[in-house]
């Protein structure tokens, strides 16, 4: 494994390896034991799309691992002035060792893996979420011991986090259901990778996708660079929201997850975000952990 940039690129194995680093670190965090293991290392944060828990999450990681970190927004490189991303690669391999990148467009992320000499992680492109993926099952394994066999369901737009649920769901022997409006599905590349699955069900109906379900997730109805579509948004998404009456289709006292941002009252009503509380914090926490798995795997 030398980049996280899908979870598609990644085997069972390894994802189950990075899920039980960051156990490991997590104890150890939790009981003040030192795991420095990037000491002297220096990783990049490029960020074209804004961040609070993706940003402060790496870079806490990488100071606790004994890293450097040196945050780039658009602004601070050449690629906002025309730069070709083959020459950024090169340049920031002389004097990185990893970078994570927070864009737009999937092929930057591939593009600094292919042209560069050192790990990227992708912290997130309108493609896919594998980071975020990965704290959620962290989070739904510390609550049931294990993920093999148990229900998660997406309720929502067919976005980058609900590709990446389904890779990672599928690939770790889970039952996954998904329900978006019409013309909101997962993207092909996605439903193709999917359909070698006998757990995977799609439907326009959240009833159905939530009967019996062991976890719920959603995420907001308009991600980033979607802005001027929230009107349409709403009224398309206004039958998907989380409450307690869609709930009780699922098992009795089954996870509520949401990786935040919330809008309380649109995708999720104020009272179950609240009532699921413990749970959505631990995963905002998880990302902590789970990042510094990933970077000690691909850089110690």
């Amino acid at each position: 494994m030398k980049h996280l940039l899908k979870l598609m690129d990644c085997s069972a194995e390894e994802i189950k390896s990075i899920l039980d680093l960051a156990d490991q670190l997590k104890y150890e965090r939790k009981h003040h034991i030192p795991h420095r293991h990037l000491e002297g290392k220096s990783i990049g944060l490029i960020f074209q799309k804004s961040s609070t828990r993706t940003r402060v999450s790496f870079e806490t990681g990488i100071y606790q691992l004994g890293g450097q970190s040196l945050f780039l927004s658009s602004r601070d490189l050449q690629i906002d002035r025309g730069e070709p991303i083959q020459d950024t690669a090169r340049v920031l391999s002389c004097y990185l060792d990893g970078i994570i990148i927070r864009t737009y467009a999937q092929k930057e992320a591939e593009d600094l893996a292919k042209y560069g000499s050192i790990p990227i992680i992708n912290g997130l492109t309108d493609f896919c979420h594998p980071c975020q993926t990965l704290t959620d099952l962290l989070t739904i394994r510390g609550k049931y011991g294990r993920l093999k066999g148990l229900k998660m369901c997406y309720i929502g737009d067919g976005n980058n986090t609900a590709n990446s649920l389904i890779v990672g769901g599928l690939k770790m022997e889970m039952e996954v259901a998904i329900a978006t409006p019409k013309s909101y599905e997962p993207v092909k590349e996605i439903l193709d990778f999917a359909a070698a699955y006998d757990g995977f069900t799609l439907t326009n109906d959240p009833k159905e996708a939530v009967k019996d379900a062991d976890v719920v997730i959603t995420d907001t109805w308009a991600s980033m660079g979607q802005e001027e579509e929230k009107a349409i948004r709403d009224k398309a998404f206004a039958g998907y929201r989380l409450d307690d009456a869609l709930m009780e289709n699922a098992k009795d006292g089954a996870m509520v997850l949401h990786c935040m941002p919330v809008y309380r009252g649109k995708e999720i009503t104020a009272e179950l975000f609240e009532a699921h509380t413990d749970e959505i914090f631990e995963a905002a926490e998880n990302r902590l952990h789970v990042q510094k798995a990933v970077m000690v795997t691909l850089m110690k």
